[in-house]
């Protein structure tokens, strides 16, 4: 058993399937197939259980893919402790935001962990929540926050927050302060594609009342949704903080939808995996206290979760913990 064996292994637990494993490890598929038989002979279990729709970890697989995500962050974090004893690197931390948490606290993450993290050098990376999670799958990204995360294997996630999305418009006469759900059916919407996870929630509620939407456009792009809103008279379903200023400055209206409102949970993700950076903890902490701050400034349109109520790198390091060795809540 070695470690390429053991991140052959990993991999192929973390894509449940041995193709798109290999795609991610540049490998071909019958020689990463060969390491994970060769890894099952040296340990004398089956390791995976193979069926159509992919591959899942036998009892002995999930024991070994506990301790081996344990050993392959060791020998990293051992390697970056020694080289950086002499001559301490700069590290270069990425973190990927959604469109509304960028607009709400991305200057000031940055202008933070300048002045109080000068070792660090952090990257902002905006995108929607199905990119972001699969750039952190692509080891492309470091952190993510980001809505509505799935379980998965290889992922920690912790909640942060949940907030309230709005019908966005631009000012009309005699605007209610809030729309049923139920009056969604009368507007005309401009909304995300098909797999836009705001679009899927949307979709969902609408066919579980029988109230049918009125999509007359689609964009992935806040920036062609929002001239839309100023060129037609056209609504759309968004969190506060993609619309934040225009709202502020009365360009747009944002208003409560109500019976039942739409909510999300806004996770912290990232790879279990990952080696851990010098200056992490720090970090996290610092984006918790962002994240006090952007969950005050939204009022009653967010409830903050139990983590941010202590140093989130607490919380973080809690979960990152097989279950069972976590703290009693």
């Amino acid at each position: 058993m070695n470690l390429r064996q053991l991140r052959y292994f990993t991999k192929t637990v973390e894509a449940g399937n041995i193709t798109r494993a290999a795609e991610q490890l540049f490998i071909a598929q019958p020689g990463l197939g060969l390491q994970i038989r060769q890894l099952e002979e040296a340990l004398g279990v089956p390791l995976l259980h193979r069926h159509s729709r992919g591959v899942t970890p036998t009892a002995a697989g999930q024991i070994l893919y506990d301790r081996a995500c344990e050993i392959l962050r060791l020998v990293e974090d051992t390697q970056r402790e020694v080289k950086t004893v002499s001559s301490p690197l700069r590290e270069n931390i990425s973190l990927g935001l959604t469109n509304g948490v960028t607009n709400l606290l991305g200057v000031t993450l940055m202008l933070s962990a300048r002045e109080e993290l000068p070792s660090v050098h952090l990257l902002l990376v905006e995108g929607q929540t199905l990119n972001l999670v699969e750039a952190l799958e692509r080891e492309e990204i470091d952190f993510a926050v980001t809505y509505d995360v799935a379980e998965r294997p290889g992922l920690l996630r912790v909640p942060l927050m949940e907030d309230e999305l709005l019908l966005v418009s631009a000012p009309r006469a005699s605007l209610a302060e809030s729309v049923a759900f139920g009056e969604l059916a009368q507007e005309e919407l401009v909304l995300g594609g098909e797999r836009d996870a705001l679009r899927r929630l949307v979709q969902l509620t609408a066919d579980k009342l029988n109230v049918p939407l009125r999509i007359s456009f689609e964009a992935s792009s806040v920036a062609a949704i929002r001239s839309l809103l100023f060129r037609e008279q056209v609504a759309t379903i968004m969190a506060f903080g993609s619309a934040a200023e225009d709202i502020q400055a009365g360009r747009l209206v944002g208003r409560r939808i109500v019976s039942p409102s739409l909510r999300r949970t806004l996770f912290l993700a990232r790879l279990i995996r990952r080696p851990l950076f010098l200056n992490e903890g720090a970090l996290i902490d610092l984006l918790g206290r962002a994240m006090s701050g952007m969950v005050e400034a939204m009022g009653t349109l967010a409830t903050p979760l139990p983590s941010l109520s202590a140093p989130l790198s607490r919380t973080v390091d809690q979960m990152a913990l097989p279950e069972a060795d976590r703290d009693a809540p």
